[in-house]
């Protein structure tokens, strides 16, 4: 360990250290969800069952937290997309990750608004567009799967998915309207 208490290049972290780090990150992105602005690191620890010297050590300041909650966001995407490749049904699949990337983006609204707050802007769109190939290998497999309408283009569903996140993002829609919109979204997209 170096003396801030971060991992050395090179140097695995503890399994310990490694079970903390997701559990502070996991709690904050709950805590910022339900308390906005006003959440503070000391509740993160307090939640996470962790001193808030190791949310330091972890994260030295706000925004190194908000930002390392962005950056395991991305991940989840990615990892949640390749399974869903590998393992998932090609007829649900495609909806499934629409559903999750929407889901997903109402839940780091509060994040996304600190970071701005900060000087660090997150464009939703920039950050969907950058799923745009694995988007489109879902896509590919659910036309396959005779679920999604054979004259639907990658370029519609992402324009559909940005503003769709953009919407329950920035506009803070209640689950029941963000619910009834994906389900009218994708409900386009299926053969009739």
């Amino acid at each position: 360990m170096s003396t801030s208490g971060r991992t050395t290049p090179g140097k695995p972290m503890r399994a310990d250290a490694r079970r903390n780090r997701a559990r502070i990150l996991a709690v904050a992105q709950e805590v910022f969800a339900e308390r906005g602005p006003s959440a503070s690191t000391e509740e993160v620890a307090a939640r996470a069952g962790v001193a808030i010297g190791t949310v330091f050590r972890h994260f030295p300041t706000k925004h190194d937290l908000l930002a390392a909650i962005m950056k395991e966001l991305r991940e989840r995407l990615i990892d949640k997309a390749e399974t869903l490749i590998a393992e998932g049904d090609p007829g649900t699949a495609f909806y499934d990750y629409f559903t999750f990337l929407v889901e997903s983006s109402a839940k780091i609204g509060t994040v996304v608004a600190l970071l701005a707050q900060e000087g660090t802007s997150i464009e939703p769109g920039e950050q969907v567009m950058a799923l745009n190939h694995t988007v489109g290998a879902l896509l590919d497999a659910a036309r396959e799967a005779g679920t999604v309408r054979p004259d639907v283009r990658l370029d519609e569903v992402m324009a559909l998915l940005i503003a769709t996140t953009h919407g329950a993002l920035a506009a803070a829609w209640s689950d029941d309207l963000r619910h009834r919109t994906v389900a009218l979204v994708l409900d386009a997209l299926r053969p009739h």
